[in-house]
């Protein structure tokens, strides 16, 4: 079922960007203007844990309004107990975000997350999560070569069993973060 989302979701994606004609196209703008970089960082100490999560992403404007890319996560918690806890989660997420109207996109991505978590022996348990994950978004440029981004997705993939462990505590996934590139606004 979840394939068949992604299936449908990529062809609507493509074929609505494809269907613009002369206003969407990038012909003649060199390979190198095409790269757009990003991502998001996150921090977060406290008398109980530590969290520190950097999010790079690269991405390729196929069209003016459909960017085609893939970013890579690492997570890193410690657990301030007696022992200390320290976990690493990494993962690798290919999306396609296409705008639809000016500022607003939509944005469908699939994510590889291997995640590590403490059991209540202290022990750890490491895991693979699969997800599709889909939603839209808001991005505000800064400058030229500059946005700010936030976005809403929500995991088609989530599951609340008691017995799966989840990176995840909510199907609602909600990122912010910059690019940086030719953002064509």
């Amino acid at each position: 079922m979840h394939r068949l989302l992604i299936i449908v979701f990529c062809v609507l994606c493509t074929s609505v960007a494809f269907g613009q004609g002369e206003a969407n196209s990038l012909k003649g703008v060199p390979f190198k203007e095409r790269i757009v970089t990003g991502g998001g960082f996150g921090l977060s100490f406290g008398s109980y844990q530590d969290f520190v999560s950097v999010s790079p992403q690269i991405g390729y404007r196929v069209t003016a309004k459909l960017i085609a890319g893939t970013g890579v996560t690492y997570r890193y918690t410690n657990y301030k107990v007696s022992p200390s806890i320290k976990l690493h989660d990494y993962g690798v997420n290919p999306f396609l975000r296409f705008t639809v109207y000016k500022n607003i996109f939509v944005q469908t991505e699939y994510e590889y997350l291997n995640y590590e978590f403490p059991l209540a022996s202290r022990e750890t348990l490491r895991r693979n999560f699969n997800s599709f994950l889909a939603g839209g978004g808001f991005v505000q440029p800064v400058g030229e070569k500059l946005s700010f981004y936030i976005m809403a997705l929500y995991n088609f993939s989530y599951t609340s069993s008691v017995s799966t462990y989840s990176p995840y505590d909510s199907p609602l996934v909600i990122r912010a973060g910059i690019n940086i590139g030719n953002l064509g606004f």
